[in-house]
């Protein structure tokens, strides 16, 4: 989490504004100092790919008997969406640069009092993981979809909708937009998704909860694009506000675009519907690049973080899920993917609409004396998980808010390849120490 400081605009007329001070500011007839960034953290980047891309490629290539034009179009989508991993590490130190130099930075709160909490961190990084994502999309298309392709108008107008928001995201990245505002942007951005749209109306009600529902399909009718806006309106604001820590937002995406991934092969092997197929089988080919563009971001944002994500990716990625489950008709399913961002969203009511105040940043108490976060009265998990289990430090927390997000999957999917997903994760906490 950042606190944003710009200078202001100088009137005609002002003074020159002096840097504060932190800057590097060259003597004259020297050429300005570049800022460096540290090198990310790849050993968390390769743990967590090999972790969640693991069982995906098991289910893929060797449980489930698969055609070879569709484990070829796989490998395609693979090989790019793993340049794709590659360009976003070159990209984000360049364009950290470019950040600091318009004075896009913030200061981690987390770590008010240490030095380490007055370096300058660029912001609003998500926007290099965004357009590379949109690149391979668009390219991946020219090799896969034929120009009459039933697909490619749903194709194209996810990826609208994707640059819409990430759009919208840049702006509020820059100009701070209201949190009554933030609200609007979403439903701007999946309005190219909503006019598009021409598949089924009804959504399935996922196992565990059919019980308590009583049906296994819900006809919506006309209701069902309201469904639909309402599902990009809640992923992409449930993301933003399930923050404040390194690593959280991109970690939490991570975990949720692996589960896509995992559900749609399943999906696809044990289905003999050919539209359902291929309804997953578009699924895939949005979130593998997806996950691995995060992926190289999520080197930068562990802890300690070298770059912010900002608002730009937390759009970003609440847009590319929503689409993803929309278009892949598993809406409900993503849902349950989201039931740890559904119990932030319920617990945070109280002071989103201000029924008890609200600060500008729910965030812990941070004592830079032993390093530890305690939990504040504030209602988010962040701050309930520290009242519940104690104080601890940023980067434990990261992970156990993490593992529960893969533990809620785990519990209400009735797959053992989830169940194991999660004990691969829960190994990987020495790892990611």
């Amino acid at each position: 989490m950042a606190v944003r400081r710009r200078p202001a605009a100088a009137a005609a007329g002002d003074p020159p504004t002096q840097p504060p001070p932190g800057d590097a500011v060259a003597a004259p007839g020297e050429p300005a100092k570049e800022p460096v960034l540290r090198p990310p953290n790849l050993i968390v980047a390769a743990a967590v790919a090999v972790l969640f891309l693991a069982p995906f490629s098991y289910l893929a290539f060797v449980h489930y008997p698969l055609g070879a034009d569709l484990r070829g179009s796989i490998l395609k989508c693979g090989a790019m969406s793993l340049g794709g991993f590659f360009i976003v590490l070159k990209l984000i130190p360049v364009a950290a640069r470019y950040h600091l130099r318009r004075r896009m930075f913030g200061y981690d709160i987390n770590k008010k009092g240490l030095p380490t909490g007055e370096i300058k961190v660029p912001e609003a990084l998500g926007l290099v993981v965004g357009i590379v994502y949109l690149v391979i999309a668009i390219i991946f298309q020219q090799f896969h979809y034929a120009e009459d392709s039933i697909w490619l108008v749903e194709y194209n107008a996810a990826l609208a909708s994707v640059c819409f928001m990430i759009l919208l995201g840049f702006v509020d990245d820059v100009l701070d937009i209201p949190w009554r505002v933030k609200l609007a942007l979403p439903t701007i951005a999946s309005l190219p998704l909503l006019m598009a749209y021409a598949g089924g109306t009804s959504i399935i009600i996922p196992k565990p909860l059919t019980q308590y529902v009583g049906l296994t399909v819900l006809e919506l009718g006309v209701f069902y694009k309201l469904f639909m806006l309402l599902l990009a309106v809640f992923c992409t604001n449930s993301i933003n506000i399930h923050a404040g820590i390194n690593g959280l937002e991109v970690g939490q995406t991570v975990v949720i675009s692996a589960a896509v991934l995992i559900h749609n092969v399943m999906r696809i092997g044990s289905s003999t519907d050919i539209e359902t197929q291929q309804a997953h089988e578009f699924s895939i080919y949005l979130v593998l690049p997806f996950l691995t563009t995060s992926l190289a971001l999520l080197a930068f944002n562990w802890y300690p973080s070298i770059v912010f994500v900002g608002d730009t990716y937390t759009y970003f990625a609440g847009m590319a899920l929503a689409v993803v489950g929309i278009l892949g008709h598993f809406s409900e399913t993503l849902l349950i993917f989201f039931l740890p961002q559904v119990l932030n969203f319920l617990c945070s009511v109280p002071q989103l609409f201000h029924f008890v105040p609200c600060p500008r940043h729910r965030l812990p108490r941070f004592d830079p004396q032993t390093g530890l976060l305690t939990g504040t009265k504030d209602g988010n998990l962040v701050n309930i998980f520290l009242r519940l289990f104690g104080k601890c430090s940023e980067k434990a927390l990261c992970i156990r808010l993490l593992i529960f997000q893969v533990d809620l999957k785990c519990h209400l999917a009735a797959d053992h390849y989830l169940t194991l997903l999660k004990f691969c994760f829960l190994t990987s906490e020495d790892l990611m120490n």
